[in-house]
Parts: structure tokens; sequence; C-alpha cells
């Protein structure tokens, strides 16, 4: 992948999360502009859309980074990551990757 199509990738996952997120939830807060009430809420419905949604684009952002440095820098097994992004979660791939990718790191600073 291209820094371009990566830096693309990027700002379109934003922008859909962006767009969701105004239309789930922008909508009821205004309705009832209740902060804290809504922060509270963020486990149900409406707002649990946001959040879940959330989920789903930092998936999507992980799976364009994986594949990026895949290419890139020849990070390996990072579709196991992609995987436990799915379950149990992105928080879990995420470390995962951050932790896998920290040998590839070393090398490309060894390297110059």
């Amino acid at each position: 992948m291209s820094e371009n199509t990566f830096t693309a990738a990027m700002v379109a996952a934003a922008a859909l999360f962006t767009a969701v997120f105004a239309v789930v939830v922008v909508p009821p807060l205004m309705a009832q502009p209740d902060i804290i009430g809504a922060f509270a809420a963020g486990f149900v419905n409406p707002y649990a859309s946001g959040y879940s949604t959330d989920v789903i684009v930092c998936w999507l952002i992980l799976a364009a980074w994986v594949l990026f440095e895949a290419r890139r820098y020849g990070v390996r097994y990072g579709w196991v990551c992609l995987l436990l992004g799915i379950v149990p979660g992105v928080a879990v791939g995420f470390a995962l990757y951050l932790l896998l990718r920290r040998r590839y790191v070393r090398e490309a600073s060894a390297m110059g």
C-alpha cells in the first residue's frame, strides 16, 4: 500500500466515523443537551451505536496500518492481530500489533 493510499484510508475512516457519529449521536444530544447524561447513557442505544462504530472504524484503521507496514517494512503476522481485533476486540489486536512490530522498528533504527 502506498503512502497516499494509506493517508486516504485514514481520512476516509475518520470521515466515516465522523459522519456516523453525527447522524447517530448528535441529534439525540441536541434534543437533550445533557453531556453527563449522554456520557452515562453511552452503553445503551443510540449512543452505543456511536461507540460500536468507533470500534469498527478503529479496526479498519488498524487493518490499513497492518497492510501498509507489511508491504512497506515487512512486518509479518499482522493478520493474526486483525483476527484478534475481531474477537476478542480491537484493543487486543492493536496492543499485539504494537508489540509485534517493535522488532521491525528496532531493526529499522539499527540500520540507520
